[in-house]
């Protein structure tokens, strides 16, 4: 057998065989903390940022609910509407005006005074107004000229029938009055007979020969009857142009007369005859326009003239040029007319002539 040489290390080798191992064991510890903490701190960061994350979007949530604009559920109000008060108070029935009127925004005293059918310097002069431009809103109007009064007739009173009892000798009718006829009693003529003779005949033949008076019947007088061609409305009305009507009298669409086309430059007439109350352009929506007052109680209305050829106060006969079609305040050619009675709009084509207009 070969012999083996065992070589036991020296106590230098063994000394550097453990400084060596407790190095490799340190660096192992070293590496297994170090593997811990890399290990550890990751699952620590990730529910930090899971928390984070959270709380962020739990915050974004609440101020956008708080931003947003919230809807609202409908609500409707069942409640009925208060009736709506025209302050522009007018007549309701013929002959009937109001005496007063309280001015509100966009009034003009011009367009009051057509609405009532009034000239617009007599209610001035009426309310003691130097410039009919200058109006204020809540200004109490009247209406009315200041001695203009209604005077109102007073009750006729009956006298009484006082009653007396009837005594015998009214019930009897007295003996000299029998022979009289009354008209409660018929006592004549008497029927007489007569035996049948020749004497006889001839005598009731005589006798129905005489003629009988005739009655005297009381003569008949017609009453008299209220139509609208008397009084204050007895107006002869005529067609104001020549040309074709295209929008007619609608008071549910607030069409307050009618619409007549033409010329520019045709003639416009005055349909009645009466006095210029009013030629000018103020009152909105009529261009250059005319208005005729026509005895007490109507008006006519010429608008959206091109050329006015009258002035105010001036008195105008029928069919007398009075203006020139034109297209002032308004889309085309067109003559605008009108017909108010105490200031109403009424329907032109119940006074005018049923022929047409060309």
């Amino acid at each position: 057998m070969s012999s083996e040489r065992i070589i036991f290390p020296t106590s230098a080798t063994l000394a550097q065989r453990n400084r060596n191992f407790n190095a490799s064991t340190q660096r192992l510890r070293r590496n297994s903390q170090q593997y811990r903490y890399s290990s550890a701190i990751p699952k620590s960061r990730t529910s930090t940022w899971l928390i984070v994350s959270f709380l962020c979007c739990l915050c974004f949530i609440i101020i956008s609910g708080c931003s947003s604009t919230a809807r609202k559920a409908p609500v409707i109000d069942r409640t009925p509407a208060p009736a709506k008060i025209d302050t522009k108070t007018k007549a309701t029935t013929p002959g009937e005006r109001p005496g007063t009127y309280t001015v509100k925004r966009g009034d003009t005293l011009f367009a009051i005074a057509l609405d009532f059918g009034l000239d617009y310097k007599e209610l001035a002069a009426w309310n003691d107004i130097t410039n009919p431009g200058e109006i204020r809103i809540g200004q109490q109007l009247r209406l009315t000229s200041p001695g203009e009064q209604v005077v109102t007739a007073p009750l006729k009173t009956i006298p009484s029938v006082s009653g007396r009892p009837v005594t015998d000798n009214e019930k009897k009718p007295s003996s000299d009055t029998r022979s009289a006829n009354t008209p409660l009693l018929k006592v004549e003529p008497k029927a007489v007979v007569l035996p049948y003779s020749d004497e006889n005949l001839v005598q009731l033949k005589r006798e129905s020969a005489v003629p009988k008076l005739a009655e005297a019947k009381p003569e008949l007088k017609p009453e008299p009857t209220n139509s609208r061609s008397e009084g204050e409305d007895n107006i002869d009305w005529g067609w104001p142009t020549k040309g074709t009507v295209v929008n007619g009298f609608s008071e549910a669409n607030n069409i307050k007369g009618i619409d007549i086309s033409g010329k520019d430059g045709q003639s416009v007439q005055a349909s009645a005859p009466g006095k210029v109350i009013y030629s000018g352009s103020g009152i909105r929506g009529y261009g250059k326009l005319i208005i005729l007052k026509h005895g007490k109680n109507f008006a006519s209305v010429y608008a959206h003239n091109k050329q006015i050829l009258v002035k105010e106060g001036q008195s105008v006969v029928k069919g007398q040029k009075i203006a020139e079609m034109g297209s002032s305040d308004a889309d085309h050619v067109i003559l605008h007319f009108e017909i108010r009675r105490l200031g109403i709009p009424v329907d032109p084509m119940k006074y005018l002539s049923q022929d047409t207009a060309s």
